[in-house]
């Protein structure tokens, strides 16, 4: 019986640690929600995988409506982010396929950033997330390099599953500037990201 009060207590916890995260997320940017503005080319990688990939590159709503966090989603979130981190050996695509950019599933247990990504939306689908609320997305890192993450956009604000961070984050609390990411109307679209965040990344990346 205490073990179980133990878990319960725990998850009540999360519960709150997820709305105080978000509340410190919104006094460093203003909100805990991406702006986008307009539309803009999808990466060539994206465009080659959905190619060979069709039926993983539609999807999207005409009034997309953002998924309610739950302890039971966050928990989704956690685990798959965790699960597929480990599963994968990380490895670049010129080593593996000899090429410099391939996105493809890790079906050989290695791959990159997108592959992970790739790999993180698959699951989080089967497990009946919506497409519109998984959106694959390009930032550039602290040393302004390409990569690629997973946006999750909930009730509570747009999440972050990174094959770099073993923790789901909010968008807001990363050292990343977001350059762009699918459409949550047209998952075969890319948006523009308005990253307003320029001094915090700047700051945390020191």
């Amino acid at each position: 019986m205490a073990w179980q009060f133990g878990r319960y207590a725990a998850a009540l916890l999360m519960v709150g640690a997820i709305g105080a995260t978000m509340t410190g997320a919104a006094a460093i940017d203003g909100t805990v929600f991406m702006e986008t503005r307009g539309t803009t080319s999808p990466p060539i990688g994206f465009v080659q995988f959905c190619r060979k990939n069709l039926a993983d590159c539609v999807g999207g709503s005409a009034n997309p409506g953002r998924v309610a966090m739950t302890k039971a989603r966050w928990d989704d979130l956690v685990a798959v982010n965790g699960s597929v981190n480990r599963a994968i050996e990380p490895v670049t695509d010129e080593e593996l396929y000899g090429v410099a950019e391939l996105w493809t599933y890790p079906t050989n247990g290695k791959g990159d950033c997108e592959d992970y990504v790739l790999q993180k939306r698959k699951v989080l689908l089967s497990h009946g997330w919506p497409a519109s609320a998984l959106l694959i997305t390009v930032v550039r890192d602290t040393k302004n390099q390409g990569h690629a993450v997973l946006t999750v956009s909930t009730d509570r604000g747009d999440f972050v599953l990174d094959n770099q961070n073993p923790q789901v984050l909010p968008w807001s609390r990363t050292e990343y500037r977001f350059v762009k990411r699918q459409s949550p109307y047209d998952v075969a679209r890319w948006e523009t990201i308005e990253d307003r965040r320029t001094d915090f990344v700047a700051s945390t990346s020191r």
